[in-house]
């Protein structure tokens, strides 16, 4: 009888042991974290990603596949977040690349970075809202920067980041996706915030920069007085060279206060219609040694063009804001992903915005006659011989509660 006692207390402790390991597994395995590691195994597995190898045992040999290997992963209660890293020998482009399966998995709304080995995707809850230009949220967002470039907001905050860190900007989107109206904001933004800055505006559009005038040290509409523009700030980075190897430095940042010469920036707005045009010539060299010497670039257009963004010039715009693209290809010759084409048309001002990495971005709103009205202290009169007569930038115009965007 004592056995037999015995024998049912410690079967009793067993299947007391097992119902709480299985209440633990339980537990365990609808954990956030734990389905986050199980959805993004499942991914890969779905996707094909990873590096492919061959096995050999005797005379067989197998294909498999060694996936990215998941560090941590992290719930919140605004975003998850999953961490992991790629096999070496993997290309990280590859990655990027599958960036429609991590939206078929984890739906729209993530963000993808990482650059050769570790990367990060965040899946949030909700999109970005649309919000108004506010001077005191802006002013805030690029202190301490040099040459500030603000950007708008993230999933985190204020987003905007020093030009003489990163130089020359590329802006594109198609017609209603807010392209416009962040240049506006931008710009705006540069001479309220930068003292020392010479600032040149191409429109060849003739749809924005009017705004600009009498701030500008010029304001052209045409190709032909771009390039005298060009011509001249060729002329001065040759000056301001000369000068560097005078002094035996390596960055107009370096060169004694007394010495040091304003930043310029030029801004075109559509440069593709200078393609084949001898402009380009002057652009891409600027593109090439502007940043030393202190000219900076900001570059839009509305449809990107491979012929006008060769390798030379494309892989020396260090940024690039996508607004929405009509299709993938477009998006990839912006910023080598096809994330772009699957931004909305509701979805105004959003953009991917490529800097270490792509990450989601809202621009802010700012019409046109709130410009005005900020720029107004800055205008120093217009130069004789430009007009007024430029049109408002009705066709980018988008809708911010009931107002044009």
């Amino acid at each position: 009888m004592l056995m037999i006692g015995t024998s049912a207390v410690i079967v009793s402790k067993i299947a007391g042991v097992l119902a709480s390991s299985y209440v633990a597994w339980t537990a365990y395995s609808t954990m956030p974290e734990t389905e986050l590691r199980r959805d993004i195994h499942k991914a890969f597995r779905a996707g094909g990603l990873g590096k492919k190898v061959t096995r050999r045992a005797g005379k067989t040999s197998k294909e498999i596949i060694i996936h990215p290997k998941v560090q941590r992963v992290s719930v919140s209660l605004e975003r998850k977040q999953i961490v992991f890293t790629v096999p070496t020998g993997m290309n990280p482009k590859e990655v990027f690349d599958h960036d429609w399966l991590f939206m078929q998995v984890f739906g729209e709304h993530i963000e993808l970075s990482g650059t050769v080995k570790t990367f990060a995707l965040n899946v949030y809850r909700e999109g970005i809202s649309m919000f108004d230009y506010d001077t005191a949220e802006a002013a805030e967002t690029i202190k301490g920067l040099r040459l500030p470039i603000y950007v708008g907001r993230g999933r985190t905050g204020g987003v905007a980041y020093d030009m003489t860190e990163h130089p020359h900007l590329l802006v594109a989107g198609e017609t209603g996706s807010g392209k416009s109206v962040a240049l506006r904001s931008i710009i705006t933004t540069l001479i309220r915030s930068t003292e020392k800055m010479d600032l040149y505006c191409a429109d060849l559009k003739r749809s924005e920069f009017h705004l600009f005038r009498g701030i500008a040290v010029d304001v052209v509409m045409d190709a032909v007085s771009l390039h005298r523009i060009l011509l001249k700030l060729r002329k001065e980075m040759q000056k301001r060279g000369d000068l560097l190897d005078q002094e035996g430095l390596a960055h107009i940042d370096d060169l004694p206060d007394e010495k040091r010469p304003n930043y310029i920036v030029l801004a075109i707005d559509e440069v593709s219609l200078l393609k084949k045009h001898e402009c380009m010539d002057i652009v891409e060299e600027i593109s090439a040694i502007g940043r030393a010497l202190g000219v900076f670039l900001i570059l839009s257009m509305q449809r990107p063009d491979a012929d006008v963004l060769d390798g030379k010039l494309k892989n020396n715009l260090t940024v690039r804001m996508a607004f929405r693209h009509a299709d993938e290809i477009n998006s990839r010759i912006t910023i080598g992903s096809g994330e772009a084409a699957n931004i909305k048309q509701s979805q105004k001002g959003l953009m991917i915005h490529k800097l270490d990495g792509l990450r989601f971005v809202q621009a802010p709103y700012l019409d046109i006659p709130k410009a005005r009205e900020l720029l107004e202290p800055y205008k120093q009169g217009e130069e004789e011989g430009q007009e007024e007569g430029a049109q408002e930038a009705e066709d980018d115009d988008f809708e911010l509660g009931g107002l044009p965007f």
